[in-house]
């Protein structure tokens, strides 16, 4: 699917268009076809926009951020006092101290509620299409239905807060509770065996909606009631198993090497079921989920010199302990091919760095092709490798033309004492733990070969919905049901099947319980955006992890942005705050 360009509508009168009575969107839409070739069609034009501003949904600074931040496994202090305090929004939101004037809390409620509305315009345009005998549109009117179903799932997971709405001339019905969970269910089932198997990279199909109905019921009881703990019935659990059935019965594998699930070519990879498609010459491309988090002083693509990491979000220590707590005496990244894959394998000869440091290593490096670097991938620890520029910013080469990878200089934040980039496991919001190297990184999403800087033109697909997370439901449902066997049989087919290297293949459990499925989960999704709701489901959302305290109840959804409830105010009891704010 291409996307050539989309025109963002204001927030106030995106708010008031996606939940008032509106019937016209101010925008201009100047090319949204799927082949990105001539003036729009209507039918493809009119489920493009939807996609296109997905992406938006999912940038690093709107939903993924929120998602990561908010939870026990990501971290991003103000780096050095210089970096990425954007007036204190991810501080806050890592303590969960947020309020309704929080941009990132903000900015995730505008592009849900945007991307909401384009999707209700989408469907009017396509049911009247049916009405006029255009046939073709009654596929693309089925995806537009579970599309919005999918996104007020989001605004569940955020806010507690779903809304009804079918036309642009409609009132919005705001639902809670059961009956949001009860309108979800509706829309998803009215389509479900309507939808074909396969749609094409990008695309959600009907394994897709399968899936999205599983992730309703395994999450209905927090719906219910959001504030309480989560009474999970048989009943809700049966059907969990019945919809990931169909996603395991169906076309999708699991990939043995865990990071091909993330890399340049994912858009053939047999696990993915839906994703946001990133193929071709996009404005909207990104490299969001790939750069931000590494070292900005570490280059990724020598052929592109440019590129570069952001010194973002680093893991807690304290989600890294509960690899440790899982692997004892044996380092995760020999235990667990999740964990690490080695990319950048530097000679032996060169590996100890005693005495050596950038003032004297001229000659402490090795070669490599520009086009076949690769830098590590999964978790980054301690001291990292990679191309290095000169004086005058050139990538150094090796007398063949190949690069010379050395141990990456700490320019951000070494001051007058210049040393490595070195990740330490202490990450906080003190001097020493918000420096810019502070904080092991994530690496999970390859760096695109098609990158030419920090941001844009990646190939690689953003992942959403895969079938390692099916195999968690499934696993989840049976054990939350009491079949402990049938559990630990999922979650060790899950563990096993990543057997690319097999010295690092993850062995079978022996035993399983809430807590080690729990702790499962977090090693098999972690860097997709899962946490939090995890958290929530498992009951480990008011505990307490690295500068974090807050134990109320209430910061299980966020505020509902001021500018919405400002928005709103005209319409007696159509918004109100969630409890705590």
């Amino acid at each position: 699917m291409k996307i050539n360009k989309f025109n963002k509508i204001l927030p106030v009168a995106a708010f008031l268009c996606a939940f008032l009575a509106c019937t016209t969107l101010d925008e201009e839409v100047l090319d949204e076809s799927l082949t990105g070739t001539g003036e729009a069609e209507v039918v493809s034009g009119s489920i493009a926009p939807v996609y296109g501003l997905l992406r938006q949904v999912w940038m690093h600074t709107v939903n993924f951020g929120l998602q990561e931040v908010a939870s026990d496994e990501g971290i991003l202090p103000y780096r050095g006092g210089t970096d990425w305090f954007d007036g204190g929004k991810f501080i806050a939101v890592h303590q969960h101290l947020m309020t309704p004037g929080n941009s990132l809390v903000g900015d995730a409620w505008t592009y849900i509620t945007l991307t909401l509305s384009r999707a209700v315009l989408a469907e009017e345009r396509l049911r009247l299409e049916l009405e006029n005998g255009n046939s073709a549109a009654q596929g693309p009117l089925n995806e537009m239905i579970a599309m919005k179903a999918y996104l007020n799932m989001l605004a569940l997971d955020n806010w507690g807060l779903v809304f009804k709405k079918d036309a642009s001339s409609d009132m919005s019905e705001i639902l809670r509770g059961q009956e949001a969970v009860s309108y979800l269910e509706g829309e998803l089932l009215s389509v479900v065996d309507l939808i074909p198997a396969d749609k094409g990279a990008g695309r959600l199909n009907r394994y897709a909606v399968d899936a999205l109905l599983a992730r309703l019921y395994l999450n209905a009881a927090v719906y219910r009631d959001p504030y309480g703990t989560p009474q999970f019935s048989a009943a809700d659990m049966d059907k969990v198993i019945l919809y990931t059935d169909k996603v395991i019965n169906g076309p999708y594998a699991l990939s043995p090497e865990y990071f091909d699930i993330f890399s340049d070519d994912n858009d053939t990879n047999s696990e993915i079921i839906f994703s946001l498609d990133q193929r071709g010459v996009l404005q909207t491309e990104h490299s969001r989920w790939a750069y931000w988090s590494i070292s900005g002083d570490l280059v990724p693509r020598p052929e592109f010199p440019s590129t570069r990491g952001t010194d973002a979000v680093a893991a807690t220590p304290d989600f890294y302990q509960t690899w440790v707590d899982a692997y004892g005496n044996v380092d995760p990244a020999k235990a667990d091919a999740r964990f690490f894959k080695e990319n950048t394998v530097i000679p032996e000869h060169l590996k100890d760095l005693t005495g050596v440091n950038p003032t004297n290593d001229a000659d402490h490096y090795y070669c490599v092709l520009a086009t076949e670097f690769e830098i590590d991938r999964g978790i980054l620890r301690n001291v990292i490798w990679g191309p290095r520029k000169d004086g005058s910013g050139n990538i150094m080469k090796c007398e063949d033309g190949m690069v010379r990878i050395y141990p990456v200089v700490n320019r951000r934040s070494s001051g007058a004492n210049i040393r490595y980039v070195d990740h330490t496991l202490k990450v906080d919001f003190s001097t020493e733990g918000s420096l810019h190297n502070a904080g092991y990184r994530f690496s999970k999403y390859q760096f695109s070969h098609t990158a030419p800087d920090c941001c844009n033109f990646s190939s690689v697909d953003l992942v959403l919905i895969r079938l390692g997370e099916i195999y968690l439901m499934r696993a989840e449902a049976k054990l939350r049901k009491g079949d402990v066997a049938g559990a630990l049989a999922d979650v060790n087919k899950l563990r096993t099947s990543r057997n690319a290297r097999p010295a690092q293949t993850p062995a079978p459990l022996g035993s399983l319980d809430l807590d080690i499925l729990f702790r499962e989960s977090g090693f098999e999704l972690y860097w997709e955006g899962h946490r939090r709701v995890y958290q929530i489901r498992y009951g480990k959302y008011e505990d307490s992890w690295t500068e974090k305290t807050d134990s109320d109840v209430n910061k299980r959804l966020f505020p509902i942005p001021q500018k919405a409830m400002d928005g709103a105010s005209s319409e007696a009891g159509f918004l109100e705050q969630n409890p705590g704010y």
